[in-house]
């Protein structure tokens, strides 16, 4: 069996473990154009921050010791440039001296990755402006900033953008994120990223939303970014994080399938339009394991496991992979962001029915010190209560949350379940009534009918006149530190006694902080002859909508 692993790092270099664990027989051959097998990408913004030291301490494993630990025929600073499915080889070509020549295979594996997006944009190959996306780039932008950089433009703010914003900021340096959309982190819906731009700002980021770089220019040994509305930023560096795009050009060639964004599609078993080529990582198109579509995600977790799916395939074994779930997270200063399977705008987008809600509970028990509030969305089907996704924004216990909400998600639970989820509780680490069973209450409780909701954003896009009345529930504290446009006030304790204030004849949305005595009110409500419902969140989500509002 003569197995070839074209490109290392998560994929590739899983893929070669793996099959060497599984064979001891098998000639395995790694071809890798770039200097480094193994590497922490992930790691890379947090070496220009300084808060990894040591650039070694990035190097996962070396060719040498990989080669040693595993018996493997590692070839560095060696391209596959071509692939002849017909005669089972390939061309390889030596960057150091030139030389071409062929190698046979039994079965290959691609994992050649994603490059990071340069846009057309004029003066874009300018000294000082980078991608990020391998050891050599993080060299570069290292010796740059060595050279006393003050100011940093990140054109993207997506995961990568976001965490290099923290690390420059950390440097003491001026930054400011451009994005072109309406949003920062664009997989996440909208206004779970409102607490990620007020901890940007609040930490000197300056974020610039609705704004694109429409040209670069040199000014002396600064440069100028001129953006879409003819304003400009003096910087002295500026990394691009707008995207990748698969590294198909090898599968292209061979006449392998891609999708239409360009990732090579695979099977469940990883297996390419050629039954004799497998393709893993940041290059392929896999299925999305929520919504059963093509996706293209990606994500280091994702590419180890597919790494080691297409080793089994490959050595004999049959191994499925699941799909993609999309599992990420952010850390952000003292805010760690987190989501897992479908975002609303996804199901949206294919036009699949949900339903969704908020809930804003605390990451451990109040009654002991240094609680922090949870702001997590559940997205649900109708009917059944199955989980599609989640998405946790806090400063504290957000990624186990998610976690839990993940691996529910990998079982087909339904929210049902997550009521009845027995989680760990002291009061340091949660509560006996832990922020995902809380989720699952309110998702159930919809469900069945015992807290009719109605949404924030539905509420305010309706004309005033065509609005319910908007019930504040609160304490009059409360209330002084903001309130929905047009509320009225009665604080839930005093409702029994004051319902001859409100009218029987027009429909009443409840609101408090986060819900709960929303609730209440509710059924107090309804069960003394009202329409009513509770707007789902409470005001913690109304600020999330409106936050200029609020």
């Amino acid at each position: 069996m003569k197995l070839l692993i074209v490109g290392g790092v998560a994929g590739g270099a899983s893929a070669a473990a793996r099959a060497r664990r599984l064979s001891e027989t098998a000639e395995i051959v790694v071809f890798e154009r770039g200097p480094d097998i193994s590497f922490a990408n992930c790691g890379l913004p947090y070496y220009l921050g300084g808060k990894i030291e040591h650039r070694e301490s990035l190097v996962l494993m070396t060719p040498g010791h990989f080669r040693e630990r595993f018996a493997l025929d590692v070839r560095m600073r060696s391209e596959v440039i071509a692939i002849d499915r017909s005669a089972h080889r390939v061309r390889v070509r030596e960057h150091a001296t030139g030389k071409e020549y062929d190698e046979t295979y039994d079965k290959l594996i691609l994992s050649p990755g994603a490059s990071p997006l340069r846009p057309p944009i004029p003066g874009i190959d300018l000294p000082g402006i980078f991608t990020l996306r391998d050891l050599g780039d993080v060299d570069r932008i290292h010796m740059r900033m060595g050279g006393g950089v003050r100011r940093a433009v990140i054109v993207g703010a997506g995961f990568i953008g976001l965490e290099l914003a923290e690390n420059f900021v950390r440097r003491g340096m001026e930054t400011t994120v451009v994005e072109l959309q309406d949003q920062v982190m664009p997989p996440f819906d909208k206004e779970m990223t409102t607490p990620i731009v007020a901890e940007a700002k609040a930490r000197g980021v300056q974020v610039l939303l609705n704004r694109s770089a429409k040209a670069f220019e040199a000014t002396g040994n600064a440069i100028s970014v001129r953006l879409d509305d003819e304003s400009s930023i003096e910087t002295d560096l500026v990394i691009l994080g707008v995207g990748v795009r698969p590294e198909n050009a090898l599968a292209v060639a061979a006449g392998l399938e891609v999708g239409p964004r360009g990732g090579i599609r695979v099977d469940d078993r990883m297996r390419t339009s050629d039954p004799d080529i497998f393709a893993v990582g940041d290059a392929v198109e896999t299925t999305d394991f929520v919504l059963d579509t093509p996706t293209q995600v990606p994500l280091g977790g994702p590419a180890n496991r597919q790494g080691r799916i297409a080793a089994d395939n490959a050595m004999g074994r049959d191994s499925v992979y699941r799909g993609t779930q999309a599992t990420a997270v952010l850390g952000l200063f003292d805010l760690t962001a987190a989501m897992t399977g479908a975002s609303e705008k996804s199901l949206r987008r294919i036009g699949k029915p949900f339903e969704r809600v908020y809930v804003h509970p605390t990451n451990h028990a109040g009654y002991y010190p240094g609680a922090e509030r949870i702001h997590m969305k559940l997205l649900f089907e109708p009917g059944t209560g199955r989980i599609l996704g989640a998405q946790g924004v806090g400063k504290a216990g957000v990624d186990k949350r998610i976690d839990v909400i993940a691996m529910a998600i990998q079982a087909g639970m339904t929210v049902f379940d997550l009521e009845e989820s027995e989680l760990c509780y002291a009061p340091q680490f949660g509560s006996a009534k832990d922020a995902v069973n809380m989720a699952g209450f309110v998702a159930a409780g919809k469900l069945r009918g015992d807290q009719p909701q109605i949404e924030i954003d539905t509420v305010m896009s309706l004309p005033e006149s065509e609005r319910p009345l908007i019930l504040d529930v609160r304490t009059a504290g409360e209330v002084a530190h903001g309130a929905i446009p047009g509320a009225i006030h009665i604080p839930v304790d005093e409702l029994r006694e004051r319902l001859g204030e409100l009218p029987k004849e027009r429909s009443i949305a409840c609101y408090c902080q986060i819900g709960q005595r929303g609730y209440l009110a509710t059924r107090i409500l309804l069960q003394r002859g009202f329409e009513a419902a509770n707007i789902d969140g409470g005001y913690e989500t109304f600020r999330h909508f409106f936050p200029a509002e609020s």
